[in-house]
């Protein structure tokens, strides 16, 4: 199992405050910090549902085929294997909790392809280049995520 909590990925900070092997794998529970523009491309992960509750700034959401926009206070269920993405549309970065059930597959998709963040800060770090799309295509295959060609 992961030894950190809080991970990086695509300018997003996510801290696990629940693994799912700790809700007896029913759900895992993570806070996210997302930077301007920042998001998740079109995904699907058949067998996991997903709710996000925006706590700070304004998100759009990509739900099947329609866009909508969301901002604090704000809640989106995402059904098992619906195609989905969201984006912080907002000029400061964004605070969203996201529920996973049973959270196994998100569990080894941050943990697995994130990059380990100290566990008391919500700092971005710098960027090092792009990021290898196809490495990450395939490695979030074999975690159980599909990520979806625009």
């Amino acid at each position: 199992m992961a030894t950190h909590r809080r991970f990086h990925l695509l300018g997003n900070i996510l801290h696990f405050h629940k693994f799912s092997h700790e809700t007896n794998g029913t759900y895992c529970l993570v806070e996210a910090r997302v930077a301007p523009g920042a998001g998740a491309p079109p995904n699907r992960h058949p067998g996991e549902e997903e709710a996000f509750v925006v706590l700070e700034g304004q998100f759009e959401f990509l739900l099947g085929d329609r866009t909508v926009r969301v901002t604090g206070g704000d809640s989106v269920t995402i059904p098992s294997g619906a195609v989905h993405a969201f984006t912080n549309v907002g000029d400061t970065p964004g605070r969203l909790m996201i529920f996973n059930a049973p959270g196994a597959v998100h569990d080894a998709f941050f943990a697995g392809l994130g990059d380990p963040v100290d566990a008391g800060s919500w700092d971005f770090p710098a960027p090092d280049g792009p990021p290898d799309i196809p490495a990450l295509i395939a490695a979030a295959k074999q975690t159980g995520v599909e990520i979806v060609a625009g």
